[in-house]
C-alpha cells in the first residue's frame, strides 16, 4: 500500500502493512517496522499520534530501547521537545539508575537511565512500539519516577487490554495509533490481524 492506494485516514490504513511473525515464538507476534518504512505510511502514524496528543503536557519524549527510540524521537522532534533514550542495561557509559522487568517473552531483563536525566517535576511522556504485557513499560515508569519526573503519558503503536495495561490507562493518559474499540484493537488483542491474510512485504515498501 503507498501514497497512490492508501485507504481512508480515519480508517488508519497504515496499519495494514504491519508484517506477520515468521520466526517463531520466541519473537513478538508481527512487527510495525514496515509502517517506519513507507514515507506516507510514518508521516500519516505521525500525524495521528500528535492529534490524539492534543492536551497531552510534556517536556521530554522518553524512547524505549530499542524500537521506541524511533516512534518517541519523531514525536520529540514533532513537538519541539527533547528526547530521552531509556536503554538496555550496559549500553550508557555515564552514572545510572537500574531496574529489572519481565518483558513479553517471559524473560526477566534491565533497563537503566542516565542519572541525572531531568530536574525534579519534569513531564514525561514514554514511548515504546508496542505495549503487550507492559513489563516493558512498567520498567521505564519506576525509573521516571525514581528520579522524580512525572509521567504524563504512554504512546506505542499499539497496547494491548490486559490487567496492567488497563491499569495504565486509568492512571495515564494513553495514546495509540490502535483505538480502543475499534476493530484493530480487538485483532491486537487476539495477537491476529485480519490483513495478514493478504500481506505481502512488497506493500510496504516506499515510493
Amino acid at each position: 500500500m503507498t501514497a497512490q492506494n492508501k485507504g481512508p485516514r480515519d480508517d488508519r490504513w497504515y496499519l495494514n502493512i504491519m508484517a506477520p511473525n515468521t520466526k517463531g515464538d520466541k519473537f513478538a507476534w508481527l512487527d510495525p517496522t514496515s509502517i517506519y518504512i513507507n514515507g506516507a505510511a510514518f508521516n500519516d502514524l505521525l500525524d495521528d499520534l500528535m492529534a490524539d496528543l492534543e492536551g497531552v503536557e510534556y517536556d521530554v519524549v522518553g524512547g524505549l530501547d530499542a524500537m521506541g527510540f524511533v516512534l518517541g524521537a519523531a514525536i520529540a522532534a514533532r513537538s519541539g521537545v527533547g528526547f530521552l533514550p531509556i536503554r538496555k542495561a550496559g549500553k550508557l557509559c555515564v552514572d545510572t539508575d537500574k531496574v529489572s522487568f519481565g518483558n513479553y517473552s517471559g524473560r526477566t531483563q534491565d533497563m537503566e537511565m542516565r542519572h541525572p536525566a531531568f530536574g525534579s517535576g519534569t513531564r514525561v511522556l514514554l514511548a515504546d512500539q508496542w505495549v503487550e504485557t507492559g513489563g516493558t513499560m512498567d520498567g521505564a515508569i519506576r525509573l521516571v519516577e525514581r528520579q522524580g519526573g512525572v509521567v504524563a503519558g504512554l504512546l506505542a503503536i499499539a497496547i494491548e487490554e490486559n490487567e496492567r495495561t488497563n491499569g495504565y490507562r486509568d492512571a495515564y493518559p494513553c495514546v495509540s495509533a490502535v483505538v480502543p474499540g475499534s476493530r484493530w484493537q480487538t485483532e491486537c488483542n487476539a495477537q491476529a490481524l485480519s490483513s495478514f491474510d493478504n500481506y505481502k512485504p512488497e506493500l510496504a515498501f516506499p515510493l
